[in-house]
């Protein structure tokens, strides 16, 4: 073995080869994260893009919390009656 050479027999220079090449992969992984991670937080394009889904939805929702269901019945309930 020579005195150059690490214990695992790799010598100076394909240790440093090495550390070039995994710090070249780790960039690349890095900025897919960062690619992925700005779609994923794109809130107001997602919801762009399903516009008349989220709409429909807030307005059953808001519908439901403000007792339209039982309100709605009420007031037919009272039409009939009234008929």
């Amino acid at each position: 073995m020579s005195a150059t050479a690490t214990t695992n027999g790799r010598t100076p220079e394909a240790v440093r080869r090495e550390i070039e090449l995994e710090r070249a992969q780790l960039a690349a992984a890095v900025e897919q994260l960062r690619e992925g991670l700005g779609e994923a937080t794109d809130v107001a394009g997602r919801l762009r893009s399903r516009l008349p889904v989220a709409a429909a939805a807030a307005f059953a929702g808001g519908f439901f919390l403000a007792g339209g269901i039982g309100a709605t019945m009420r007031l037919l309930a009272r039409r009939s009656r009234e008929r």
